[in-house]
């Protein structure tokens, strides 16, 4: 991937305060997870789109007196939000299948009748490659807005050579934000194919070689009715062989074997987890492979939540993602996940900050330049109209977000 070009320089002051997960090492496991250094009052010190410095107000603005002054006027800054399972290249919407389930339909029995992910897949084939770009960008819009500064995106809603490639090419931009590109070749069967085996070995003969050249990790659903492990175990081994990163959806509704094959593998994550047990708990806390937990998708499908409280304290690596995507987790929203992490997961308000910021930069192997406000990071900054950094979780779905920057470029301003 070339390199980003340099951003501005300048000096965000008259902040309350400026809040970031505390140390200097990723991932965060246990205990460390939860704590976050505090200064208040702060300025930051931006130079060609790189943090210079955080501290106190007359020391930062005396040693960076020559650079342009942005008044904050009492905002409390983070880092920018990390959004690392996301699936924004899609066409159409699923709203008559979210008026279904609400009438007692189940997911899986939506995807066994043809609704589902395969009614997506039809939407953005009919999309083609500028409409499939149109609407990615639109969605990443939506995320910046909410204080994600780099988000993950998957393919896997087209299912076919070309709509896959234009997925990738869709989620690569460029773009306002930073963005990972994932080949979510092994997403679901499409019609067109009469078994996994068969799709599989299209999938890994004719796109594979040309999807590694764009993206950077390879993602299976790993799943009762899409693919099985020793499916996933294929594809995922000719992906990390073309030099891509390995990761899985699994465990989301069954323990079909997700866990034990990501050790096995060395991926960098399983993501879902919502049937995770106590054997799959203990397995990933002695492992380096990650927990990305996504609270919509488990409170979209009236699901049990992951056992992100039981991750923590066992030690795993557990990130927080929204999984945004058309039929189970419509939502952009990281704040809002952070808000689900402290109310129904049981996670505390660093926890949620720091599996939103340096946990989900480890997974998107960026921990060593995002996901804290701390010299030689990009400047990715989230400014909250709040007086306290924690409003970011507290005020379910609220208008605190006051800016955002990626690389020290305003990408979106006040909500209000």
């Amino acid at each position: 991937m070339a390199a980003p070009e340099p951003g501005p320089s300048l000096v965000l002051h008259g902040l309350t305060a400026a809040a970031s997960p505390a140390g200097a090492g990723a991932p965060l496991r246990g205990s460390d997870l939860g704590r976050v250094d505090v200064q208040a009052p702060a300025a930051i010190a931006i130079v060609e789109g790189r943090i210079a410095a955080v501290g106190p107000p007359d020391d930062v603005l005396r040693v960076h007196a020559g650079l342009e002054r942005v008044d904050c006027r009492g905002a409390v800054a983070i880092p920018g939000l990390v959004d690392c399972h996301t699936h924004p290249a899609f066409g159409g919407d699923r709203a008559a299948e979210f008026d279904l389930r609400a009438q007692g339909a189940d997911y899986e029995r939506i995807h066994a009748s043809g609704g589902g992910i395969r009614s997506t897949v039809e939407a953005t084939r009919r999309l083609g490659a500028t409409g499939l770009a149109d609407a990615t960008a639109r969605h990443l819009g939506w995320m910046a807005a909410n204080g994600t500064t780099t988000a993950e995106g998957k393919s896997g809603y087209g299912l076919d050579h070309d709509t896959e490639l234009a997925s990738l090419a869709a989620v690569a931009g460029p773009h306002p934000i930073a963005t990972v590109p994932t080949y979510l070749g092994a997403h679901s069967v499409p019609p067109e194919f009469g078994s996994a085996d068969e799709y599989l070995d299209h999938a890994i003969a004719e796109v594979l070689p040309q999807a590694a050249e764009r993206a950077e990790h390879a993602d299976v659903f790993l799943e009762r009715g899409a693919f099985s492990a020793e499916q996933a175990d294929r594809y995922l081994r000719a992906a990390m062989g073309l030099g891509l990163v390995a990761r899985l959806h699994g465990d989301q509704f069954t323990e079909s074997g997700a866990i034990p094959l990501a050790i096995e593998l060395g991926a960098r994550s399983v993501d879902h987890l919502e049937a995770t047990g106590p054997a799959g708990v203990a397995a990933l806390a002695a492992s380096d492979v990650a927990g990305v937990v996504l609270p919509v998708a488990a409170l979209y499908l009236r699901r049990t939540q992951p056992p992100a409280r039981a991750l923590v304290d066992e030690g795993a690596v557990v990130a927080l993602a929204t999984d945004f995507n058309p039929g189970s987790a419509f939502c952009d929203s990281l704040p809002v996940v952070m808000t689900l992490a402290c109310t129904v997961l049981g996670m505390t308000p660093g926890e949620a900050l720091s599996a939103c910021t340096v946990n989900a930069a480890w997974v998107l192997g960026r921990a060593d330049r995002i996901g804290r406000l701390a010299p030689g990071y990009d400047a990715d900054i989230v400014l909250l109209d709040a007086p306290d950094w924690r409003h970011v979780a507290y005020h379910l779905a609220g208008r605190d977000i006051a800016a955002v920057y990626a690389r020290g470029r305003r990408v979106a301003g006040a909500q209000r």
